[in-house]
C-alpha cells in the first residue's frame, strides 16, 4: 500500500505545481495575443484552476471509475464551496464587490438545477455528458461576452486580474510551460487515479466515497492555493471567483466528461446524500456572498461555520462507510 500512498501523494504535489504552470504559461500566451487580461482571468485561469479536476475525471472515466470522477465533481464542489472558502474568509475576512461575480452565483445554481435534472434517472448516459459540455461551451462564450462588457465599466474583478497575468513573459517561454503543464496534469492524473483505485480496492471502499473525499481534496489544492494568496493580496474578488467559477465547471465539464467518455449507472447515495448537500452547502454560500443589499461578505464567523460544515460531511461519510 506504500506505494499507493506515495502515488497519491506525489501525484497531490505534481498536480498543484503543473496546473499552475499550466494557468502562467496559458495567460501569458493570452496576452502575449492582446486578450484583456479580463477574459484571460474568467476563462483561461478558472479552466486552468479546474484543470486538475478535468484531467482526473476523464482518466478515471477512460479506465471505467466512472463512481470516481463523479464523486470528483461533487466532492469538488461542497469541498471548495466549504473548507476553500471558509479558509480564506478565516485568514481574511472576504468582500464581493464585482458585477459579475453576482451575476455568475444565480448561474451557478442554474447549471446545479440542470445537472440536478439530467441525473435523475439514476443514468449518467452520453447525451447528458453532451448537454453538460455544451453547456460549458455556452458559458464561455457567455463570460466572454460578459467580460467585454464589462471592461467600459472597470469591474474590480478586471483590475485584479491585470495585476495577477504575466505581463513579461516571451512567447517562447508561455508556450514552454503550457505544455510542460499540460503534460504533467496529464501524468499527476493517472499517478492519482492509480494510487486512489488501488487504495480503494484494498479498503473495500467505493470509488465513489474516494472521489468525493481524498480526490476531491487533493484536485481542490490550486483552488485553495489561488484563494488563500489572492485573499492575502486584498484581492477578494479573485478569491471567490475561484470558486465559483470552478464550480460551476465541475458541474458541466468534469461531470459531463464521464458521460461522454464512459456512461453508466450512477450510485443511489449521489441523488440520495451528496448532491442534496451540495445544494444546501451551495445556498449557504449563495447567501452569505451574494450581499442582498449592497457588496457580500464572508466573515471569520461564517468561515468557521463553512470549514464545519465541511467536517460534518465528511464524517457523515466515514459513518455510512463503516456503518
Amino acid at each position: 500500500m506504500w506505494i499507493e500512498l506515495l502515488a497519491i501523494a506525489g501525484g497531490f504535489a505534481l498536480l498543484t505545481w503543473s496546473a499552475d504552470r499550466f494557468v502562467v504559461g496559458a495567460s501569458a500566451l493570452a496576452f502575449n495575443l492582446n486578450i484583456s487580461p479580463l477574459i484571460i482571468g474568467l476563462t483561461i485561469v478558472g479552466l486552468g484552476t479546474s484543470a486538475p479536476e478535468i484531467l482526473v475525471s476523464g482518466v478515471a472515466s477512460w479506465q471505467g471509475n466512472t463512481g470516481l470522477a463523479i464523486g470528483n465533481a461533487i466532492g469538488s464542489n461542497i469541498t471548495n464551496s466549504t473548507l476553500i472558502l471558509g479558509v480564506t474568509a478565516l485568514a481574511l475576512p472576504l468582500s464581493v464587490n464585482s458585477s459579475i461575480l453576482r451575476r455568475e452565483l444565480p448561474i451557478l445554481l442554474l447549471v446545479m438545477t440542470v445537472a440536478l435534472l439530467l441525473l435523475l434517472d439514476g443514468t449518467l448516459g452520453r447525451l447528458d455528458g453532451a448537454i453538460l459540455l455544451t453547456g460549458m461551451g455556452i458559458m464561455l462564450v457567455w463570460m466572454i461576452s460578459l467580460a467585454r462588457n464589462a471592461q467600459s465599466r472597470s469591474d474590480p474583478l478586471g483590475e485584479e486580474f491585470a495585476e495577477e497575468i504575466p505581463t513579461d513573459m516571451s512567447m517562447a517561454a508561455a508556450m514552454f510551460w503550457l505544455v510542460t503543464g499540460s503534460l504533467l496534469l496529464l501524468v499527476s492524473s493517472r499517478m492519482l487515479v492509480w494510487g486512489s483505485v488501488s487504495i480503494a480496492h484494498e479498503l473495500g471502499v467505493s470509488d465513489l466515497v474516494i472521489g468525493l473525499t481524498i480526490v476531491a481534496l487533493g484536485t481542490s489544492l490550486p483552488e485553495l492555493a489561488a484563494s488563500v494568496m489572492s485573499a492575502i493580496k486584498n484581492e477578494h474578488d479573485i478569491a471567490i471567483g475561484n470558486v465559483i467559477g470552478s464550480n460551476i465547471f465541475n458541474l458541466l465539464a468534469v461531470l459531463g466528461l464521464p458521460g461522454l467518455i464512459h456512461p453508466s449507472v450512477i450510485d443511489s447515495e449521489v441523488l440520495t446524500r451528496d448532491y442534496p448537500i451540495m445544494i444546501v452547502l451551495t445556498l449557504l454560500m449563495f447567501a452569505m456572498a451574494y450581499g442582498f443589499r449592497g457588496p457580500g461578505r464572508i466573515n471569520r464567523l461564517e468561515g468557521a461555520i463553512m470549514v464545519g460544515a465541511y467536517a460534518a460531511y465528511q464524517t457523515l461519510l466515514y459513518f455510512n462507510t463503516t456503518g
